[in-house]
């Protein structure tokens, strides 16, 4: 069975992986909960809007043994 390579990016982990962060959001402010997918990858960049004011934040991924670190910036236009 193909294991897709978790067990490589997550060797020592407990079987736990986050799914979900908070961030604040770069132009309102609020806070808010977003999705994280540990499938796509242990490093990933990629455009959400933002769930209270609808404008685009460059969203930043890094997952080290199944714990997430979510960067959000503004998308300059």
């Amino acid at each position: 069975m193909d294991d897709y390579g978790l067990k490589d990016e997550f060797p020592l982990g407990d079987g736990t992986v986050e799914t979900s962060a908070d961030v604040g959001c770069p132009y309102c402010g609020e806070t808010t909960t977003i999705s994280v997918d540990p499938g796509g990858g242990t490093s990933q960049q990629y455009i959400e809007d933002c769930e209270i004011c609808w404008n685009p934040w460059q969203v930043t991924v890094r997952f080290d043994h199944g714990v997430a670190t979510v960067e959000v910036a503004a998308l300059d236009a």
